[in-house]
């Protein structure tokens, strides 16, 4: 048989499949998703999401440190508020005292090279669970907008080097970049989640936060997941209004999102493997489904190759122990 090209060459072995890779992991790529909780020496299993916890301050500092001896250079922090400074206002948001700006602080000076990100949304803080203020039953855009500024601003205040505004109202990074001008706080970055979707994955996280919505969905807000083309407008008025870096949340049922995002901006694209995806993975290796690190690192070469250029993943851990 004389064939002019013989395709499986260049698999033959592991050397030469590592050679003519096209895609790479790195622990370069990994975000650090870490639940804050109020206390001392508190780790809190979360039951959706085995293997993660919910910690209080002094065990997240020892978290970080770790994660930075392992090489992972940035964490994205939530915090989860006590329901006594829950209302709809969202007030505790912009506490200069609160967990958020606590936290932000403690690990800036603990670890002070580490990237941190913070979440810019009003659901940990709201009475309702949603992420914006509720007027009649429904989540109103302008007055939130306003909020999620101030929440912006003083998360700048206690140090972030990111503000990553999750809630999905209109014209929010606009506000936000301007604010942060106008105040002073040149040197922070936004990280938009410019295409993220009403999704049935995220309930572990709200487990996490005992953020779920009280009433109704975030529909009105979130995407369609039916919708492609809303997600290439919503990114780019995202860039154009100043964000740094675009996200796509969730990322697994939405790699075909990340490619479009990734070919039509130049700015980093991350990608958010949720909290839904990392119980399936979870919950398939503990019935011996499948192989619980091969399922880790394919997954989010998945994601690196849909055009992410950073993964928000909760097995950054587990995929920087597999890499090295």
């Amino acid at each position: 048989m004389h064939l002019e090209r013989r395709n499986r060459i260049l698999r033959t072995n592991a050397s030469i499949r590592s050679l003519v890779a096209e895609t790479s992991l790195s622990v370069n790529d990994f975000i650090a998703p870490l639940f804050i909780d109020e206390g001392k020496d508190i780790a809190h299993e979360i039951p959706s999401m085995p293997g993660y916890y919910r910690r209080s301050l002094d065990l997240t500092i020892k978290e970080v440190k770790e994660l930075w001896m392992m090489g992972i250079k940035s964490v994205l922090i939530f915090v989860k508020a006590k329901d006594e400074v829950k209302d709809n206002t969202g007030k505790e948001a912009w506490n200069r005292n609160g967990l958020m700006q606590q936290s932000i602080k403690a690990i800036k000076d603990a670890v002070p090279g580490m990237v941190v990100m913070t979440d810019v949304a009003l659901d940990p803080y709201s009475s309702y669970g949603h992420d914006g203020i509720v007027k009649d039953g429904e989540i109103i855009n302008d007055e939130t907008v306003e909020v999620l500024v101030k929440m912006s601003l003083s998360h700048a205040e206690a140090g972030a080097d990111f503000v990553a505004p999750s809630d999905m109202m209109d014209g929010r990074i606009g506000a936000i970049r301007k604010g942060l001008e106008e105040n002073g706080y040149i040197k922070t970055g936004i990280m938009a989640y410019s295409a993220k979707y009403a999704s049935c994955f995220y309930g572990p996280f709200r487990d996490a936060l005992d953020s779920a919505p009280g009433f109704g969905d975030k529909k009105t807000y979130q995407m369609d997941y039916a919708n492609r083309i809303e997600a290439i407008k919503e990114t780019l008025m995202d860039v154009e209004e100043g964000a740094d870096i675009v996200m796509v949340k969730p990322a697994l049922a939405y790699l075909d999102i990340i490619r479009e995002v990734k070919n039509s901006v130049t700015v980093p694209v991350s990608a958010y493997n949720i909290s839904g995806e990392y119980a399936m993975i979870k919950a398939a290796a503990k019935m011996g489904w499948l192989n619980e690190e091969k399922a880790i690192l394919e997954t989010l070469t998945a994601i690196k190759r849909a055009g992410a250029d950073l993964i928000a993943t909760y097995f950054a851990k587990d995929a920087a122990r597999l890499i090295s």
